[in-house]
């Protein structure tokens, strides 16, 4: 068994970790919205207005905070009347970014704001800035948030919706330097700042405005962005980065040696390095953090399942991602003085989902159960948390972590990133009197994964951890991602 120290100092607030870091992303993309979240009022699927209530209820338990919508690459190619009205009139649309597929556009405006609103979640609209117009995106703003009397809003109230929705978040074009139009840097900075001049704050709803920001390490694009927009132009940078080891050949995700498994964690932890990087950049131009860093689409992206549309991004979902999962957002915690936001890709049937459909049946894979380990953290003040220094492949982590406070209660989360070493934690607690510990852990085989014969394989059971004096003890077995509550 491995020893490991860590110091954990309630008093040194390092951030606060928004709730909106633990978001999710919702495309028109294979059976993410069409039989995974919306199934249609006429459906045998227990829905509310063609919602899925299962889908709901599991968003509410994880407490998804924010939903990002319609896209993604589709979002550039989205024209959104063509989603209002009465169904049948509504004008359908071939997706030619992912399987070619008709879509009737039954899932609009609508139906998305009645699911944020279904869960209790926050919208984030992503605009058409590739393929639309100026008008076009004022005219949506206005569509949705006005309560003046104008054509717009009587639009709105004819399709059923009298009062205005509470819109926060703006995304104004996505991944523009390839699949929105793919412009250079400077270009895409000058049709931020026409397109946002147009989006007004109509009715008491204030704009965040988010630009679209850089791929991964891309960082002569945040610098041109930074250089070029103030903070009274933009709010949020959208920064977007896949756990990938090779591209060329990503790999399977169930089927996969013990030097795919190390490769992947390499990748993911290569995020860190990113957004401090990124960070730095800001820093320069807006030492006052009054621009936030939005990790707009994050996740593991494997090869589709045999069987499956190409274009549709179907994967399963083992252990590997759940430790993925666990690192990426204890990094993102420890980040959180700059990043304000990130939504994983994505909620349902597509890349890393937190949830699987099919037809009537849902599963929750391991990465759900991560999130629901770490909801705890929303809204806390993330404190300083040192780990001792010690790896279980190349460059890979032993163990990760992340504290935070919240009404003088601590969670912890840990990762042990081994898969043969059981690591024992020896955690000095200083700044929080706290006598009792709890613990809840997510543990299995790497290749562990639920599916609709087992759909309660991996789940998360109760842990021990115990506190003498200032000393937590806690002991991670190979391959797990833990939580723990230290109370007064």
């Amino acid at each position: 068994m491995k020893k490991v120290t860590m110091l954990v100092n309630a008093r040194d607030v390092q951030g606060h970790i928004n709730p909106e870091i633990y978001g999710h992303f919702s495309e028109h993309l294979g059976r993410c919205i069409y039989d995974g979240i919306y199934v249609g009022e006429n459906s045998d699927v227990p829905n509310v207005e063609g919602i899925r209530t299962d889908i709901i209820e599991a968003f509410r338990n994880i407490r998804v905070p924010v939903l990002r919508w319609p896209g993604g690459c589709f979002a550039d190619e989205y024209h959104w009347k063509d989603g209002i009205g009465p169904k049948e009139n509504r004008k359908s649309m071939v997706n030619t970014n992912w399987g070619g597929v008709t879509e009737d556009n039954s899932f609009g405006t609508h139906e998305f704001l009645k699911l944020c609103e279904l869960v209790g979640c926050k919208p984030y609209i992503n605009a058409n800035v590739g393929s639309g117009t100026v008008q076009e995106m004022s005219e949506w703003v206005e569509y949705m948030t006005s309560d003046n009397q104008t054509p717009l809003t009587q639009l709105r109230a004819q399709n059923g919706r009298k009062e205005p929705w509470k819109v926060q978040y703006l995304g104004i074009g996505n991944e523009n330097w390839g699949g929105g139009g793919c412009m250079r840097a400077e270009r895409y900075v000058d049709e931020y700042r026409r397109f946002q001049t147009f989006c007004r704050n109509h009715s008491g709803n204030e704009l965040y405005k988010i630009a679209c920001g850089p791929n991964a390490d891309d960082y002569q694009w945040m610098e041109t962005l930074m250089k070029n927009l103030q903070h009274f132009m933009v709010k949020g940078i959208d920064l977007h980065y896949y756990t990938v080891y090779d591209w060329a050949k990503k790999g399977h995700a169930t089927e996969f040696d013990e030097e795919a498994y190390y490769k992947t964690l390499v990748s993911a932890n290569r995020l860190d390095t990113i957004l401090t990087r990124h960070t730095e950049i800001m820093n320069r131009y807006d030492p006052d953090n009054q621009i936030g860093l939005v990790v707009g689409e994050w996740g593991c992206w494997y090869e589709v399942e045999e069987g499956t549309n190409p274009g549709f991004l179907y994967q399963q979902n083992t252990m590997r991602d759940a430790i993925v999962a666990g690192m990426e957002l204890n990094i993102f915690n420890r980040h959180c003085k700059r990043v304000v936001m990130a939504n994983l890709a994505q909620a349902v049937n597509v890349l890393q989902s937190v949830i699987l459909t099919r037809d009537g049946k849902m599963i929750k894979t391991p990465t759900y159960h991560v999130f629901d380990l770490y909801k705890e953290h929303q809204d806390a003040d993330a404190v300083y948390c040192y780990t001792q220094e010690d790896y279980s492949g190349e460059n890979v982590p032993l163990v990760t972590s992340s504290a935070s406070v919240k009404d003088g209660t601590m969670t912890l989360t840990l990762t042990n990133t081994s898969l043969t070493e059981e690591v024992c934690i020896e955690s000095e607690i200083v700044g929080l009197d706290c006598s009792r510990a709890t613990a809840r852990i997510l543990t299995d085989e790497v290749h562990a994964y639920n599916d609709f014969d087992s759909p309660d394989r991996v789940g998360i059971r109760d842990w021990a951890a115990q506190v003498e004096g200032r000393t937590l003890h806690l002991q991670l077995p190979p391959c797990s991602v833990v939580s723990v509550t230290l109370e007064k």
